[in-house]
């Protein structure tokens, strides 16, 4: 892909612990328009991710946590539905459990990191 935005672009971010994932999804200005907060880790689980992704705009780009590890099934699918799938790394673990955990702050910053 080029880079360059298409009207009404959105990008999806995912946090991927390993039971659930959550995903975010932000517009082309940076404004958080979705949060889905947990999709079992399975191809439903997946394409529901999606699915809803779609629901608020083109997707073409997707910022995934862990596509060697716990996201590898998602970050597999997505390419398959012709997403550029951005690999994202975590963030630091220490300075995360100082500040609170937070899924959906992961998949936004995994969003906004695309």
């Amino acid at each position: 892909m080029d880079g360059t935005l298409v009207k009404n672009e959105v990008i999806l971010g995912v946090d991927t612990p390993l039971d659930t994932h959550v995903g975010v999804v932000i517009n082309d200005q940076g404004k958080v328009i979705g949060i889905l907060t947990s999709i079992p880790t399975n191809r439903a689980g997946y394409l529901k991710l999606l699915t809803w992704a779609r629901s608020l705009g083109k997707v073409r780009r997707a910022g995934v946590e862990g596509t060697g590890t716990y996201g590898a099934g998602l970050a597999r699918l997505l390419r398959e539905q012709g997403m550029e799938v951005w690999e994202v790394n975590r963030p630091d673990r220490v300075k995360r459990r100082l500040q609170g955990k937070s899924d959906p702050t992961d998949a936004e910053s995994a969003a906004r990191t695309v």
